[in-house]
């Protein structure tokens, strides 16, 4: 029954890894820019849910308002910091996504102070469970992977059957002959990026809701593992962040039922550098041939 117990806690915690990962992936297989930020915009996405419970918000209304804050927040980021700098060297757009990250906590630590915060999950999800036998299933932890599940059904389809996903490979394949098929690149690009900060305001309040303690720089280390997931299933491939976020969640909760909890964030990096060693474009990634 403890395998059970862990097995779920492993699913719930790497739905929300999967759910940050796929952002990555996306944004990646589009432009090819590692967005630092990412994380960030998660914990700006937390701080709305939080305001929003605090002040007697219905809970779908704190949920919807998390979404969409996050949503603006990047097309915004997207539109100020990375489209000036569309045809730069991708280290400049590497330096301005760390810059950004900076700025973000910077300003919620000016806005809300550094001291923690303690998130009202109570508010948000039903509280309870139920009972597998001698195990107990909480409700936040059903919620939880079902909701990454059916985003993720969903992201599918946007991706593989609609008119809109086939501009978004087409732009991933090839900016220049997508351009010359008439399709709006740089919309295509934005939509990349709501898209992939819809799915971090839901992982923010996925997150918020396992882990109720918000400050500042709680997108950080959650943003760096999620990158690991992207990377370790292959980043921009979406099963692959899938893929990764699991396997993270999963690893996360066998190294703390070990009792090596304080090591757990050594153990996800030491992973993820022997996976690269062995396998450098992840589990499900491709070797990419580029001219010279």
């Amino acid at each position: 029954m403890l395998f059970v117990s862990q097995l779920i806690n492993g699913l719930q915690l790497g739905s929300i890894y999967a759910l940050v990962a796929l952002g990555y992936s996306m944004v990646y297989g589009i432009i090819k820019l590692l967005n630092f930020a990412h994380g960030d915009i998660i914990m700006v996405g937390g701080y709305i849910a939080l305001f929003t419970l605090t002040f007697g918000q219905h809970p779908l209304i704190a949920a919807a308002l998390t979404v969409a804050g996050c949503t603006v927040l990047a097309i915004v980021i997207e539109k100020l910091a990375y489209t000036p700098l569309r045809f730069a060297p991708r280290l400049s757009l590497l330096i301005t996504a760390i810059g950004v990250s900076i700025l973000l906590q910077n300003l919620a630590q000016y806005f809300f102070s550094a001291t923690g915060r303690s998130f009202p999950g109570h508010l948000l999800l039903p509280q309870g469970g139920i009972a597998l036998g001698s195990v107990q299933v909480a409700y936040t932890s059903i919620i939880t992977i079902l909701t990454s599940l059916i985003s993720m059904v969903i992201l599918t389809i946007l991706v593989r059957r609609t008119r809109l996903g086939k501009a978004m490979r087409a732009v991933s394949e090839d900016q220049d002959a997508a351009r010359l098929m008439g399709i709006n690149v740089n919309s295509v690009i934005t939509f990349t990026f709501a898209v992939g900060a819809a799915l971090a305001g839901i992982g923010a309040l996925m997150y918020s809701v396992r882990y109720p303690l918000m400050f500042p720089t709680m997108g950080a280390m959650l943003g760096l593992k999620a990158f690991v997931a992207a990377v370790f299933g292959g980043i921009g491939s979406i099963p692959g962040a899938m893929l990764g976020g699991y396997a993270i969640g999963m690893l996360e909760v066998l190294v703390t039922a070990v009792g090596l909890s304080g090591w757990v964030d050594g153990v996800v990096f030491m992973v993820l550098i022997c996976v690269l060693m062995v396998r450098p474009t992840g589990i499900m990634g491709r070797s990419i041939m580029e001219k010279v």
